[in-house]
């Protein structure tokens, strides 16, 4: 697995209690980010190195960087539709570039009503901030984001913006065999820390500072 990992406890001490932050595993070049499918979307989208097959490319896609908030969505691989989940190891150019073309999917840049119904609609990246969760589900007082990626910014799944797609499945299992005993201290989750997000963007997704 190419995936890093430590024990979640020790990485939690790290991380912000509270505001708008972006917590990511990356590099110089990449940047993951994660998703869960049914098997015949998640696991061709592993064997390939892209999405195809049975992935659609005309609905909006969702990806988030924050490992802990797709183990809620998904409930550690248990739901159904999303047992399958993968790593997306994306370009960090391209990651940024989604970032700077954000739209938030609820209006909080004070906008007249059909101002921001014409701006969302026209917009194909979509921006959400959720509250985090930790490994039991709970809400936190931090916020995670989440990005809808559709039309020109979502072609790049076919490969052009993927380093690599791993499934992360059976790490996630092992993993849940430690939230189901209640034991956090054997819990281990993907390195993440606060994402260095590029300054042309940090207005547009009203992020807080590390």
């Amino acid at each position: 697995m190419k995936l890093l990992v430590e024990k979640y406890k020790e990485q939690a001490e790290q991380w912000p209690q509270e505001g708008r932050h972006i917590l990511a595993q990356f590099d110089d070049e990449t940047v993951v980010v994660y998703q869960a499918y049914k098997p015949s979307i998640g696991l061709y989208a592993a064997k390939n190195g892209y999405f195809g097959g049975d992935f659609s490319y005309s609905r909006m896609s969702w990806i988030k960087p924050n490992f802990l908030w797709m183990m809620y969505r998904c409930g550690w691989a248990s739901k159904v539709g999303q047992e399958t989940v993968l790593a997306i190891h994306l370009k960090r150019t391209y990651f940024d570039d989604l970032l700077s073309e954000a739209f938030p999917s609820s209006n909080t840049l004070g906008l007249s009503k059909p101002e921001w119904n014409r701006e969302v609609a026209a917009s194909d990246v979509r921006l959400q901030w959720d509250p985090d969760h930790d490994p039991y589900g709970n809400k936190e007082t931090r916020r995670a984001i989440q990005l809808g990626l559709r039309n020109d910014y979502l072609t790049p799944f076919q490969g052009e913006g993927i380093i690599a797609i791993e499934n992360i499945t059976g790490f996630v299992l092992e993993q849940s065999k430690h939230i189901k005993k209640g034991d956090l201290s054997s819990l281990m989750t993907p390195t993440e820390r606060c994402y260095p997000v590029p300054s042309f963007a940090r207005e547009n997704l009203q992020v807080d500072k590390i």
